[in-house]
């Protein structure tokens, strides 16, 4: 029962970061499509910014987990988004 909470929670949270990647590159990417606002997002060097604004809505995710008092589906939340933190830092300096 835990392991299947944890699951759905990191699942809720890789989705509410995808639509939040989504969201924020066709926002703030202006014209074309999305795999090419990425690609000039890679080349222009702001790819981490655009993951990072992603991450935003894991927060709305993560307080409607623990409002409701669903704390593992919570945690399985703020995993992906600590992943997605470590992650943006690796793509960022490396």
């Amino acid at each position: 029962m835990v392991k299947k909470e944890l699951f759905i929670g990191i699942l809720v949270g890789l989705l509410a970061n995808f639509i939040g990647l989504y969201l924020a590159a066709i926002i703030l990417g202006g014209s074309g499509d999305f795999f090419s606002v990425l690609k000039s997002a890679q080349l222009e060097g702001f790819l981490t910014k655009l993951i990072t604004l992603g991450a935003i809505l894991n927060l709305i995710a993560f307080f409607i987990f623990i409002k409701k008092k669903q704390d593992y589906r919570a945690r399985g939340v703020l995993l992906v988004t600590v992943f997605i933190a470590v992650f943006t830092m690796v793509l960022k300096f490396i």
